[in-house]
């Protein structure tokens, strides 16, 4: 899936340098190659949303 998302300016920045930093100053990082696997892992440490999740997951699906 493709998403366009507008940062802020300082946001962009940190990514960028954050790409660097992991890319040891190769351009094998790029701040939109990071993007998914960061938000991921964000969302995968998250207890809440893990717990909500779980929680929306096991409801029986509604007969009809």
């Amino acid at each position: 899936v493709k998403m366009t998302i507008d940062f802020p300016a300082d946001v962009h920045c940190d990514l960028v340098a954050y790409a660097e930093i992991l890319g040891k100053g190769q351009d094998a990082f790029t701040p939109q190659k990071l993007i998914a696997p960061m938000i991921s892992k964000f969302m995968a440490t998250d207890r809440e949303f893990r717990k909500a999740r779980k929680k929306a997951q096991a409801k029986p699906a509604a007969s009809g």
